[in-house]
């Protein structure tokens, strides 16, 4: 038996158990391995000029019941800064579009929808109602709020538009994957906000100030590059391992 683990806190425990030490070793994280293809930033450029213009623009994806709401309240007090500023909101579940669709509606937005087909123009909010495009929307907009983690959700996957060079910002709710979260903030990769009041102002910064923005966007790539290689150094100790069995 070989035991791959993730990390030496994983390996520690297994240790513990009476895991042979010289069969116990640690691999990384395989999702850092994540990469998105040239076509995936080319089509989120390509429709941040076709939907979106030059307005500045935030992406709140895979949000959840509840959070919603916030969310919107957030993007109030960002408007505020900048009364041009558009949300890009897409719920974690499809069933849920025509609900978010009603409740942005019902708070006051304008919203288009992505099924629609059409710009944004000057509506407030653009509704990601269609499946597998997040990375797109990610790619078009310049600050990514990773929802999920404004409620006690356990947040979601940082890495996807860390990967984009799109500055990442997440509530206080990461249990989901708590060390890749705390491993983003530690290295200045991620800004970690605590209320929808904290997340408003960070965003309205962001977008006030794009170089800030750049370099919160590089510093996830430099996490990633640092920590991707977990998928090959898995497969080169599998390697002799299928081999036996071949």
């Amino acid at each position: 038996i070989i035991i791959a683990s993730q990390s030496q806190e994983d390996a520690d425990r297994f240790l513990s158990l009476g895991a042979n030490p010289d069969r116990t070793c640690v691999m990384g994280n395989i999702k850092f391995d994540i990469r998105h293809d040239e076509d995936t930033l080319a089509k989120g450029r390509a429709e941040r000029e076709r939907l979106f213009g030059d307005r500045p623009v935030w992406v709140a994806a895979s949000t959840h019941e509840g959070e919603e709401e916030l969310l919107l309240d957030v993007h109030e007090q960002v408007r505020a800064q900048h009364d041009n500023a558009l949300l890009v909101l897409i719920p974690r579940h499809p069933e849920r579009f025509a609900l978010v669709r009603d409740l942005v509606s019902r708070r006051g937005f304008s919203v288009v929808a992505r099924t629609e087909g059409q710009p944004a123009g000057d509506a407030a909010v653009f509704l990601g109602d269609t499946m597998g495009e997040v990375p797109v929307f990610y790619a078009a907009s310049d600050v990514a709020f990773v929802a999920g983690s404004l409620v006690p959700i356990g947040g979601h996957n940082l890495l996807e538009p860390a990967a984009l060079g799109v500055p990442v910002i997440t509530g206080p709710h990461n249990f989901n994957a708590q060390d890749i979260a705390d491993l983003f903030v530690q290295m200045g990769a991620c800004l970690k906000v605590e209320s929808p009041e904290e997340l408003a102002v960070t965003v309205g910064r962001l977008l006030a100030n794009p170089d800030e923005a750049a370099r919160l966007g590089h510093a996830g790539l430099q996490v990633l590059e640092t920590n991707r290689g977990a998928l090959q150094r898995l497969l080169v100790l599998l390697e002799p391992l299928l081999g036996k069995g071949a």
